[in-house]
């Protein structure tokens, strides 16, 4: 899962009619099907599952369920799913997806499941919730049944607020994650049971997906037989402006950026611009060596309306952003680590997996504690890999560092919960609000994941004399050998024990100081290891520029200590700077400044101006019902972070971020 670029933290993210009569009655159990399990697995042991690919599957033969949603009501905010299953009579207890793969939380979105039926042999069959695990249902299959229907409709939600659970279709585009429209038998492996799945689309709308087209017939796409655990890993992305791009090059496999786009101009990608996705295949086929899909696919959906977020898939990955992304500068350079990001991921997540993450269905609880490693490591990669690539220019790449740095630095939350307590928590983080952040803390185990992974870049090139990298690491852990999709689950004796394998030290011990630590500051050895040092600048940056623009925000946190909406209102402060100490906060909204109305331009002169005012500055605030007047004594101008070259040290971050495929133009 990614968050979205520059400043801001994690976007919250999500996933995704008829085939033949004959077919669409059955599911099957594969017998012998292996089942991912820590306990069945040495400690320290790599667990693997092999690759549940629809060829093993169909080759497997026995019954299979089906599932077929009709999808022409998306404009509506509307899909009807009919779920098949093979069953025998008895008592039958079926789940729904509860714990969502990438989301690291129980977040299936049940309360979204309205007018659930159940009907076996032509009979209605009565069902009933289990009163303690709410995603459970129960009933009795009848006498001579051999399949159960399960329809119901998903009520896709018109608000953007969330992850995959929030908006998902427009008037022009749909996302289809399958999790959200399947039923499965409690206790069953979805590595053994095999579904058909289809999909009715509205008139004329094309499609993508990872899955494979069997055939289709009347607007309705069926595709090839998987197992559940493919079919929820493969979401599908439809839409009636669509483009689908072929940035396949030497030694990358198949790889499709397929967009739809709420208008057709948002399609226009320039050719330079698709230049940098194509060297963006080439640079992360690089850097690990061997890949583990057998094509893969980018959804991207344009809209203004969607929930903005991205979420890795084996094959694919779901990524959401805002319409003139493709083609407005700002929002192109915002969306800069997106794709990189969630690209990263079929290798750090899916291919290779922290043990504590793979677990054996949809209903088991995970547990976050290495999400520094799936998440924070990802963070690193997709970064890196944008400024190779040249989605980012070096400059953008380490402003956007520098903006994640300074705010990491300046929490006051890192003094009482370390790290690791974010990645353990983390499903409890990923739902909490966005005031007092800095107190709280949230899923730090991004950006400070990426801090910690670039320190242990540097300190590999100075063990080695910059003959060996992290990215050596990233070959020997994530690399070869290569093949289609299967799952290798990790510990952090596994980490520890590759990292010391590419350059001996004493890795458990520079993890474990800096996941358990809480110092006030934030671990920065890598940025001055590399050469350069968190800096200050009067102007805002031009990335921060960028993100300000596209996301209607005012960021004064290095300042005044506080980020603002486009109206004035304040989201969030930082205790400790001015604002907290004025007595500012989250939820109150600034309407004049030094007696006059409030604009952001302003504002930012009052600042600047404060350096040599004779009175402190005035803040004319609305709280609720109520205005006061609150002095704001801050002489120091305005600040903004920015990265300063250190002359005495080599430049051994541009060495980092420097294309290993080629030049960049």
């Amino acid at each position: 899962m990614t968050r979205a670029c520059g400043t801001a933290p994690p976007a919250r993210r999500t996933r995704k009619t008829c085939v033949s009569a004959a077919r669409a009655r059955f599911v099957a159990l594969l017998a012998g099907a292996l089942v991912l399990s820590a306990a069945a697995t040495p400690a320290g042991a790599a667990a693997k599952r092999p690759a549940a690919t629809p060829a093993a599957r169909a080759r497997a033969g026995g019954p299979h369920a089906s599932v077929e949603i009709d999808a022409t009501g998306a404009p509506m905010h509307l899909l009807h799913a009919r779920v098949v299953l093979p069953v025998k009579p008895g008592p039958l207890t079926l789940v729904y997806p509860k714990w969502v793969p990438g989301e690291h939380a129980p977040t299936g979105p049940l309360a979204d499941v309205a007018g659930l039926k159940l009907t076996a042999g032509g009979e209605t069959v009565r069902w009933t919730r289990d009163p303690e695990d709410m995603f459970a249902i129960r009933c009795d299959v009848p006498a001579g049944a051999s399949s159960l229907e399960a329809t119901f409709d998903f009520l896709l939600p018109p608000t953007t607020e969330g992850y995959t659970s929030a908006s998902s279709a427009t008037t022009q585009i749909v996302v289809l994650s399958w999790n959200q429209v399947v039923l499965y038998p409690l206790g069953a492996s979805p590595d053994a049971l095999v579904y058909d799945p289809s999909v009715r689309l509205p008139p004329d709308w094309k499609h993508a997906s990872s899955l494979t087209d069997a055939r289709a017939a009347g607007g309705t796409i069926a595709f090839e037989p998987v197992s559940l655990t493919t079919l929820v890993d493969s979401p599908v992305l439809a839409g009636a402006h669509f483009r689908t791009i072929d940035l396949a090059g030497p030694g990358t496999g198949p790889v499709f950026l397929h967009v739809a786009a709420d208008s057709e101009a948002a399609l226009d990608l320039s050719a330079e611009r698709k230049d940098k996705y194509v060297r963006l295949a080439a640079e992360i086929n690089a850097l690990f060596g061997a890949r583990h899909y057998r094509s893969y696919h980018f959804l991207l959906s344009l809209s203004d309306l969607l929930a903005h977020f991205g979420l890795e898939h084996h094959e694919s990955s779901d990524d959401r952003t805002d319409e003139r992304s493709l083609i407005d500068d700002d929002h192109f350079e915002v969306m800069g680590q997106l794709l990189s990001h969630e690209f990263a991921h079929s290798w750090n997540g899916k291919y290779r997996r922290p043990e504590g993450l793979a677990t054996p269905d949809y209903q088991k609880p995970m547990k976050g504690d290495l999400l520094w490693v799936y998440e924070g490591l990802t963070q690193y990669l997709g970064y890196i890999l944008a400024a190779r690539s040249g989605l980012w220019s070096p400059e953008q790449y380490r402003d956007a560092l520098a903006l994640d740095t300074a705010r990491l630095d300046a929490e006051s939350g890192r003094t009482w919960r370390p790290l690791a307590d974010t990645a353990v928590e983390a499903q409890i983080l990923y739902e909490s609000r966005r005031d007092w952040r800095d107190y709280r803390r949230g899923v730090d185990f991004y950006d400070e994941g990426n801090l910690i992974w670039l320190e242990a870049d540097v300190t590999i090139r100075r063990l080695t004399a910059n003959r060996k990298s992290l990215d050596d690491f990233c070959k020997a852990f994530f690399g070869p050998p290569g093949g289609p999709p299967e799952v290798k689950t990790y510990t952090f004796e596994d980490i520890v024990a590759a990292l010391n394998a590419v350059a001996p030290f004493s890795w458990k011990g520079f993890l474990t100081e800096r996941l358990s630590s809480t110092a006030a500051h934030a671990p920065t050895g890598g940025i001055t290891g590399s050469g350069w040092r968190l800096g200050w600048t009067d102007k805002v940056p031009p990335h921060l520029k960028a993100w300000e623009s596209v996301r209607e925000k005012v960021d004064l946190s290095a300042s005044l200590g506080v980020i603002l909406d486009k109206e004035g209102r304040i989201e969030d402060v930082i205790r400790g700077l001015p604002a907290s100490g004025a007595g500012l906060a989250p939820g109150m909204k600034i309407v004049a400044v030094n007696g006059r109305k409030y604009e952001t331009k302003r504002l930012r002169q009052a600042i600047g101006e404060g350096r040599t005012a004779k009175e402190p500055l005035e803040l004319l605030v609305e709280n609720g019902d109520y205005y006061r007047a609150y002095p704001v004594d801050y002489r120091g101008g305005e600040r903004y972070p920015r990265f300063e070259r250190d002359a005495s040290r080599p430049d051994v971050l541009s060495e980092i971020i420097a294309p290993k495929t080629g030049s960049r133009p």
